[in-house]
């Protein structure tokens, strides 16, 4: 069977940034409730097909159509789907049978199918001149969208577990009976990742089964596609290639289609990208040979060679559809240290030792490599303030309504200084002196020689957050939902308030304030002024303290995710749902962020996607930040031990 060039059109590029030289423009029409075509729009929210499918809103537009959220409306609980659109807009009508016979080959391809990376077929039906395809909504990026909101490159370890799952759908798809079946338009603009680090393969509308001798049109997308698709062969070879391609792109950045077509040789990817080993570049290279004959000949194969690359470099990888860590990896501690309560605050580390209070009244100090006890000094009342170090010194707040001064290395007291509330502040250092909120509405300046005080700092209500110094001035945010900004002399320059309390610290860079509010916003405040520069807002309220980069802030939420935020464009990059409510706050070390949850678990993610490496789940919920020092994470759980994982 021979097929048209115009077939080319039916796929939809939703995000691609060159547009093949095929596809027409965006069709214009719309339907009423009805069905009747109207104006020149899309489907209007609230368009109802098939009596059953309510239109939410566009997600897509490509050449030939579109791709709609849906709400299928014959079940109770809300349950979503993806709508594909095909509009047979030309005017030959053996062109428009043609578009629809394939439009349904389409649909009865997914139909025998099943696999956790393909998306799953409900339904299809057609409407006048328009088709429509009732899949599986996936939620996530689209790999093209990744790339392009990525500074820099991607990791390597996470291009490597990419292809190991693409290799295997790859070869679910060249092994399918009765015939195997070629993708052909393998790219980054048809690979989603979804929130748990899965890939979908979406968009088959060209996808075709494979005959031996068979030949057609040139069917693809430049760039990617090889030297025999132009010719309009399709053998598995040319998925093969195609997925060669799309991991040069992933480890270089440099998009094919803005070169010549079959010039990979030219740019080699170690010279473009060191980190990538040897190995990796070989297999991507093998892939991408001009004759198919000295490709690999099955997607096995090749995905054989990046398993054992994996192991050789130690990367976690999982079996397609499920989460990124396969089932015998696990992240071992260091070592463990059990205290007799829960362990709320954060810990602190210098000079080889660990600090860190716990619920039992008590501030340990112990060996930061063996986990061995050195002293602890008992206070009467848990402790949920992070220690801080100064002059052979710790200090740290105690719900007794103390701040206290210990000899970091004997563990004795040096002085106490009284507040009249809990402290469940942290101390900050600056100019010899001590820093820090306490429940009495006050932030206490005291002197960190004497433990006498400088100046007390009215704030109106209970302040949890640390205080933040800068200059000659302080900032720090209070419980009924103030962040001022003071003078050391503690008169006040400005203030802002936010809906709810703000237990979260304030952190600065580049002359802006950000904070996270209980009334679920991360706010921006210029540092001099105290205008706000923009808001972002999550599912629920936050008391996590935002980590700052020079481009995003991170920060977590009651809403059980952790979010990550452009700091230019106040847009989410990207966000990971835990189990339960994130009240820790997340640290970025090296390319990985690290961040506790109250599901008891702490997630490692790649820090400029978003995505799961590995997670350990101690016993009980974490709401201490960890503290990372010479690649070990120290992190306090609430089934009262102290761990020490490798990062």
């Amino acid at each position: 069977m021979q097929f048209p060039a115009l077939l080319a059109i039916i796929t939809l590029s939703l995000s691609g940034r060159r547009r093949h030289p095929l596809e027409d423009q965006p069709i214009t029409r719309n339907l009423h409730p009805n069905g009747n075509q109207t104006n020149d729009q899309q489907l209007q929210s609230g368009t109802i097909l098939e009596e059953r499918y309510r239109i939410e809103r566009v997600l897509g537009i490509g050449g030939m159509g579109a791709v709609y959220l849906a709400r299928d409306t014959r079940f109770s609980a809300t349950k979503y789907v993806a709508v594909k659109e095909i509009v047979a807009q030309v005017r030959d009508d053996a062109i428009r049978e043609t578009l629809v016979i394939n439009f349904e080959r389409e649909a009865n391809l997914l139909a025998t199918v099943n696999h956790a990376s393909i998306p799953k077929i409900h339904d299809y039906f057609t409407i006048g001149k328009r088709s429509y395809l009732v899949m599986q909504y996936i939620q996530g990026q689209n790999l093209e969208s990744i790339l392009d909101s990525t500074e820099g490159l991607l990791s390597v370890q996470q291009v490597v577990v990419w292809a190991i799952h693409l290799c295997d759908v790859l070869h679910y798809l060249h092994s399918h009976k009765p015939e195997p079946i070629v993708f052909r338009d393998m790219k980054p603009a048809n690979i989603m990742i979804t929130p748990e680090n899965n890939i979908i393969l979406v968009d088959f509308g060209i996808a075709k089964e494979f005959e031996a001798g068979q030949k057609g049109t040139m069917i693809g997308t430049e760039g990617y596609s090889p030297p025999e698709q132009y010719r309009g062969e399709a053998s598995p070879q040319v998925d093969i290639y195609a997925l060669g391609a799309t991991l040069h792109h992933l480890l270089t950045g440099i998009d094919p289609r803005d070169e010549a077509p079959f010039t990979f040789s030219e740019r080699p990817i170690r010279q473009l990208n060191p980190e990538v080993p040897i190995e990796l570049e070989n297999v991507v290279d093998s892939a991408l040979q001009y004759n198919s004959a000295d490709r690999f000949k099955e997607a096995s194969l090749m995905k054989d060679l990046l398993i054992l690359i994996a192991r050789k470099g130690g990367i976690a990888y999982s079996k397609p559809g499920t989460a990124a860590i396969p089932q015998d990896y696990e992240v071992q501690p260091l070592w463990s240290f059990e205290c007799e309560d829960e362990i709320r605050g954060s810990a602190a580390y210098h000079d080889g030792l660990i600090y860190v209070g716990a619920y039992d009244n008590n501030l340990y100090a112990l060996n930061a490599a063996s986990g061995e006890f050195s002293w602890k000094y008992a206070c009467e009342g848990g402790i949920v303030s992070t220690p801080a170090y100064h002059a052979r010194t710790i200090y740290f707040g105690c719900e007794d309504q103390r701040v206290y001064a210990v000899s970091a290395p004997t563990g004795r007291v040096v002085w106490t200084y009284q507040t009249e509330g809990p402290i469940r502040s942290s101390p900050i250092i600056r100019d010899r002196h001590i820093f820090i909120g306490s429940d009495d509405g006050h932030v206490h300046v005291i002197n960190a020689a004497s433990g006498r005080r400088a100046v007390k700092i009215n704030g109106g209500s209970p302040i949890r957050s640390s205080p933040y110094v800068a200059d000659d001035v302080v900032y720090f945010g209070s419980e009924n939902g103030d962040i001022f900004c003071a003078e050391f002399g503690g008169k006040v320059r400005w203030r802002v308030n936010a809906k709810r309390a703000v237990t979260s610290s304030p952190r600065i860079q580049d002359g802006v304030v950000y904070f996270g509010s209980v009334d679920g916003m991360l706010y921006a405040i210029d540092a001099k002024t105290g205008w706000t520069l923009w808001r972002f807002r999550m599912d629920r309220g936050t008391i996590s303290t935002p980590w700052l980069t020079d481009q995003y802030a991170c920060i977590g939420s009651a809403d059980g995710h952790i979010y990550c935020i452009n700091l230019k464009t106040s847009k989410e990059v990207w966000r990971f749902k835990t189990d339960h409510q994130v009240s820790s706050s997340p640290v970025i070390y090296k390319d990985a962020l690290y961040c506790g949850s109250a599901d008891g678990s702490l997630y490692c993610l790649d820090a400029k996607t978003g995505f799961l490496r590995w997670k350990y789940t101690s016993g009980a919920a974490i709401i201490s930040t960890p503290v990372i020092h010479d690649d070990i994470i120290y992190i306090g759980s609430m089934d009262h031990r102290l761990y020490a994982l490798p990062a």
